[in-house]
């Protein structure tokens, strides 16, 4: 989950003048890694293994 204080200092990384399509991008960016860092701490993670089986078998 985001929080005030990410999204405040994801702003403030941008310049001053941008467009919100920026702001929608880096705001979306921000939420994925959110996402994907609550995922390997909940141990929702594959091996290398795991994903070369994987695409092994999507790309047959």
């Amino acid at each position: 989950m985001l929080t005030k204080d990410k999204v405040i200092k994801t702003i403030d990384r941008l310049p001053d003048n941008f467009t919100v399509d920026q702001l929608v991008e880096e705001l979306v960016v921000l939420n994925k890694i959110e996402e994907g860092l609550k995922d390997i701490e909940d141990g929702r993670v594959f091996t290398t293994d795991q994903v070369k089986q994987e695409l092994k078998a999507w790309l047959k």
